[in-house]
């Protein structure tokens, strides 16, 4: 009996444990370049199959995480080689025997490409620290109807109309955030052409859209728009723009909690809608501080 109660357990454990073993040879396997395999647990629905489908989840995120990673180091060496070699060329051919009008072409030049080298660089800063995430201890309450009417008075002609809005987040990127929409809707737009900016409370959360009248963009175009580097049609490669800002936008969003969309202008133009959570509690205190200073 004592014999038969070892040999019954011993095979009950290994049927158990197999599982466990088939899992841990998997994760063994894995490396940078075979995150696309899955573990792929069959079987019951227990414990075993839960830490299957967990470990799954996981390398998916770090299959997404790579991809990511390897799609904008690859855009990012293209992007900072086009400046060089602009700042190379400028030089081999404006300093070869020059002239007057050579050396001021060529000083003009280099400065504009340095120029935009350094918005590249401060971009891809921005958007790294925004695609890391927020910590707790990063977050503080921020007056979003106050940051939207700084940013879109450094433009004049932007019409702004923000409702008192309380969110909790970093300034300096929720800023940043509003500061590119104002940007781009100002660059991107016709010649006398109209932008505005509009803050309101939705339920839960703010509601921050900017429209323009600029010109007609599909949209099919429109999810391109938020990839790095990522340019609509007909818009200067070498312009002011470094196709960073609505990537930065749509990653300081998510690092907040919120969410981007964007749809074309009836006539023209876009219309990029922040959704962001708004803090209950805060809002609540200013409410009720407004109620108390109205009465």
């Amino acid at each position: 009996m004592t014999a038969c109660a070892v040999g019954v357990g011993w095979w009950t454990a290994g049927r158990l444990l197999r599982p466990v073993h088939e899992m841990t040879a998997k994760a063994r396997r894995l490396s940078a370049h075979t995150l696309h395999e899955r573990i792929a647990s069959s079987g019951p629905d227990d414990e075993l199959k839960e830490l299957g489908d967990t470990l799954d989840a996981l390398l998916a995120r770090l299959e997404q995480a790579f991809d990511s990673q390897r799609r904008f180091i690859a855009n990012a060496s293209h992007e900072l080689r086009t400046p060089l070699a602009t700042q190379r060329v400028a030089i081999q051919v404006g300093l070869e025997d020059p002239t007057p009008d050579d050396l001021v072409r060529t000083r003009q030049t280099l400065l504009d490409n340095n120029r935009r080298s350094e918005r590249l660089i401060e971009g891809l800063l921005v958007l790294a620290r925004s695609e890391r995430g927020l910590e707790k201890s990063e977050r503080e309450a921020v007056d979003l109807d106050r940051v939207v009417a700084e940013e879109a008075g450094r433009y004049p002609g932007v019409a702004a109309d923000a409702e008192p809005c309380v969110v909790r987040g970093n300034r300096l990127l929720l800023a940043q955030l509003v500061a590119n929409l104002v940007a781009n809707a100002v660059t991107y737009n016709v010649p006398g052409g109209s932008a505005r900016v509009s803050l309101v409370p939705a339920g839960a959360g703010v509601l921050l859209e900017v429209r323009n009248s600029g010109p007609v963009v599909e949209a099919a175009d429109i999810p391109g728009l938020f990839e790095p580097f990522r340019r609509g049609e007909g818009r200067d490669r070498m312009g002011a723009g470094s196709g960073l800002g609505l990537s930065i936008v749509r990653s300081i969003a998510l690092a907040h909690g919120g969410t981007v969309t964007a749809v074309p202008g009836p006539e023209g133009g876009l219309a990029v809608t922040v959704r962001l959570p708004v803090d209950q509690a805060l809002a609540a205190t200013q409410a009720g501080s407004a109620a108390s200073t109205s009465r």
